[in-house]
C-alpha cells in the first residue's frame, strides 16, 4: 500500500512539474475569456429573443438607463425606454415584421476589466426584404451583468 501512494505522489509530481507553469499560464487568460463568453452570451440571447419576437427580452441586453444611446443613421436615440420604442416602431407596428436577425464577424475587444467594444455584423431577413450592416457595441459591466451602453447600428 506504502509504494502505491508514493507512486501515486511521483506520479502527481511529475504531472506538476511538467504541466503546472501551463496550467498557471492559461488561468491569468481565464478572466479575459470568461468576459468575452459572458458578452457573446448577452448577444445570443438577443438573437434568441428577437427571433421568438420578444423585444422587451431583447433589451435585456442594453443598459436600463436614460443615459443609453442608440445611434443609428442620422438619428440618436437617448435613454432605453425611447430605444424600446424605437425598436417597437419599426419592426412592431401595424403591418412590420421583425424577422429573423443574425449576427455575424463578431470581434470582442475588452478595454478594462469593466469595458468592452464588440463590431459586428447583422442581418434580418424578412418575407419580403433583407436588411443589414454593421454595428459597433460599447458593453459595460453593470450590477445585472454585461449591458450595451452605446449602439451604432449601420444600415
Amino acid at each position: 500500500m506504502r509504494f502505491a501512494l508514493t507512486t501515486a505522489a511521483a506520479i502527481a509530481a511529475t504531472f506538476l512539474a511538467l504541466f503546472g507553469n501551463r496550467l498557471c499560464a492559461d488561468s491569468k487568460l481565464l478572466p479575459e475569456d470568461v468576459a468575452k463568453q459572458s458578452l457573446r452570451a448577452v448577444l445570443e440571447k438577443q438573437v434568441a429573443a428577437w427571433n421568438k419576437g420578444d423585444l422587451k427580452q431583447f433589451m435585456d441586453g442594453y443598459w436600463q438607463s436614460p443615459d443609453l444611446s442608440f445611434f443609428s443613421g442620422a438619428n440618436k436615440t437617448k435613454g432605453w425606454q425611447a430605444t424600446l420604442e424605437r425598436y417597437q416602431k419599426r419592426y412592431q407596428a401595424e403591418g412590420k415584421e421583425m424577422g429573423k436577425l443574425t449576427f455575424t464577424e463578431l470581434e470582442v475587444e475588452l478595454l478594462g476589466p469593466k469595458s468592452a467594444f464588440v463590431r459586428g455584423r447583422w442581418q434580418l431577413v424578412m418575407s419580403k426584404e433583407t436588411v443589414g450592416g454593421l454595428f459597433t457595441l460599447i458593453f459595460k459591466e453593470t450590477n445585472d451583468g454585461w449591458r450595451i451602453v452605446h449602439d451604432h447600428t449601420s444600415g
